[in-house]
């Protein structure tokens, strides 16, 4: 039987496996910190195992055109010592097998539409709400590249009344998605991390009405056959049911579907695979390479 690696590359740290016929075999977790410091840690480990490719389901924003003179590298992430780092060919040169590269929402929007919540789906966006917010379009069962790749995180949305913090916190855009919904922002809004939040806490609300918008734009602009909300900040169970229902709301009726007749109950969903899509979003890219 064949052996992959897999590589699901974050700003706070690196999750590394093996696996076998989607089995994972060996996995470990690694700090992320400068490329000289994690590369070589990373490097070593896949060199333990005869592995037949890599996948890497890597934070952005990447330069994944293959004509570009800077395929494969990191671009202008904010994460300065990995800004303009060839990741892709750093892996390539050490390991000589086969390495696909691809953003960390991409592969996990990859592994939910093959294996998880829109398994037997043409089409489907994975959005992550954790320290960023990312999504991943898949449509023909093929993530979406074009100019660039989609930064669903960085859509402007509009501050919603009573919001205390109507400027956002993103040092490009101000008030876009992750400048009010992702996980720095609800700390820096309410001064206490959103995992202490109660239920009841008014951050809630705002919070549901950011990522409906989100996800109503979504719906017109892509219309996907499933949104997944996966990452830190939906671990919050309750807040899927508010989400749902002002994506409704802000629709206006205007979608006539019977997805939308039901409360959107079984269209925006939560991962599948839980917290496995990014780490077996990596695997079946090496199934590609």
């Amino acid at each position: 039987m064949a052996l992959y690696g897999a590589l699901e590359a974050g700003g706070t740290k690196m999750v590394l496996a093996i696996l076998e016929e989607g089995d994972i075999r060996e996995r470990i977790s690694l700090p992320t910190r400068t490329p000289d410091e994690t590369m070589p840690e990373m490097i070593a480990f896949f060199r333990r195992y005869p592995i037949t490719a890599l996948g890497v389901g890597c934070f952005g924003p990447l330069d994944l055109n293959p004509a570009s003179a800077t395929f494969g590298r990191i671009t202008a992430t904010p994460k300065l010592p990995w800004r303009n780092y060839p990741i892709l060919s750093a892996f390539q040169q050490a390991l000589g097998v086969p390495v696909a590269l691809d953003t960390d929402v991409n592969g996990a929007a990859l592994a939910e539409a093959e294996l998880g919540a829109a398994r037997g789906l043409d089409s489907c966006l994975y959005i992550t709400v954790g320290t960023g917010i990312g999504g991943g379009l898949i449509i023909h069962g093929q993530p979406v590249h074009g100019l660039t790749h989609p930064e669903i995180g960085h859509i402007r949305v509009n501050p919603l009344p009573g919001d205390p913090m109507p400027e956002g916190i993103c040092p490009y855009h101000g008030c876009c998605l992750e400048g009010m919904a992702s996980g720095p922002a609800i700390e820096r809004r309410w001064g206490i991390s959103a995992r202490e939040l109660p239920e009841e806490h008014a951050a809630w609300d705002l919070e549901s009405g950011y990522l409906a918008q989100l996800c109503a734009l979504a719906m017109l602009a892509f219309s996907p056959e499933k949104i997944i909300l996966g990452g830190g900040v939906m671990q919050q169970k309750f807040l899927l049911p508010r989400i749902r229902a002002k994506t409704v709301e802000l629709l206006g009726g205007y979608v006539s579907h019977p997805a939308v007749e039901s409360g959107l109950r079984d269209y925006i969903v939560e991962p599948g695979l839980g917290v496995h899509s990014g780490l077996l979003g990596a695997y079946l890219l090496a199934r590609r390479a």
